[in-house]
């Protein structure tokens, strides 16, 4: 005889409840890793090894310290960007910039000031409301200054494969070894830190650059190699400053090709930026050199600078980093509008 229906829903409501019981049971209850277990699985990620058990300890405060200061960054959500445990995580602050920030920003002289040059792009009066230097093929892949100073050397190197690109139709990985090794002009010393507009002025006296394949970088400094320094892959004829303190000039600048720009990379969300437009904190003392390669605006409306790093592509937006854009100092979000030049070719 059949089962009456409610008879038949009571048995499978039945089963589908002990079904559900027995997952439940045997479910396996995830527990938090312990920050020992955070740092032994970075470890791991980044093939970090230590010289020495004291050495570890050290390291593994730091890297504690640093994990703390991200998470609870995260936790509070106040700004429209996150940190992350990223390749850095077992350095201090201070150890950080000492590696990675070699800007030096000299005064502006008299000498240089008389080098200051007109600006070409001054009467520009509509410029795209985005640009992605990335997307016109005038950008080369993320690269690695390694802990070297050598940030001013790659920011150059990035706006002058940018231009290259645009004269000639070709995307080349510039030498920036060939900079770090032989200009040992004025602010200029290798991974001790130089200026962008020095380069740009000894890639123009050495009448070129040699190509990444030819010259390749060593993150550290060398004895200049005369002759490959002499083969050359690309070329300009000078350089170029945008005016102080006028995001609107950068921005017109950027619209036609990618731009050095100098920062104040030094603050610990800067060193653990994950994604998101970067809102700050950071102040206007400049000592980092990056490459601007484009602007636009996020899903919420914020207004940013696409910025390309030289830290490889664990940090960041694949090496990448938005900056917030239009802000109210003059300077521009960790002085990025205070101090930008370009290479120029013909």
């Amino acid at each position: 005889m059949a089962f009456p229906i409610m008879m038949k829903l009571s048995i499978f409501t039945l089963l589908i409840l002990g079904m559900f019981a027995s997952q439940t049971s045997s479910r396996v209850i995830i527990k938090p890793l312990t920050m020992f277990e955070k740092h032994e699985q970075w470890m791991a990620k980044y093939n970090r090894v230590y010289k020495n058990i004291e050495e570890r300890v050290m390291r593994f405060k730091i890297f504690r310290d640093n994990v703390e200061f991200i998470e609870a960054f995260n936790e509070a959500g106040t700004r429209p960007y996150i940190l992350g445990i990223n390749a850095f995580a077992d350095q201090t602050n201070e150890e950080f910039r000492a590696s990675r920030n070699g800007l030096k920003v000299p005064s502006l002289s008299q000498e240089r000031v008389s080098k200051i040059t007109s600006f070409r792009y001054e009467n520009l009066s509509v410029v795209p409301s985005s640009m992605d230097w990335r997307k016109k093929g005038a950008v080369t892949p993320v690269k690695d200054q390694g802990q070297c100073g050598s940030c001013w050397a790659f920011s150059a190197i990035g706006a002058t494969e940018g231009i290259n690109q645009l004269s000639t139709g070709k995307l080349i990985s510039l030498s920036e070894q060939e900079i770090v090794d032989c200009d040992k002009t004025s602010q200029d010393q290798g991974c001790g830190g130089g200026y962008m507009e020095d380069a740009f002025e000894f890639i123009t006296k050495n009448k070129g650059i040699a190509s990444e394949s030819t010259y390749p970088y060593q993150a550290t400094d060398g004895t200049c190699n005369k002759k490959e320094e002499s083969s050359h892959a690309a070329k300009i004829s000078g350089y170029e400053k945008v005016p102080m303190n006028d995001e609107n000039a950068l921005l017109k600048a950027v619209a036609n090709q990618p731009i050095s720009v100098s920062i104040d990379a030094g603050g610990m969300a800067f060193q653990f930026y994950s994604s998101g437009v970067f809102t700050g904190d950071c102040g206007t003392d400049l000592d980092h050199g990056v490459t601007a390669v484009g602007y636009g605006k996020s899903g919420d409306g914020t207004k940013y600078w696409l910025v390309k790093n030289s830290w490889g592509t664990s940090w960041g937006e694949e090496g990448y980093i938005r900056m917030e854009r239009g802000v109210s100092a003059k300077e521009g979000l960790c002085g990025i509008a205070m101090d930008s030049s370009y290479p120029i070719v013909g």
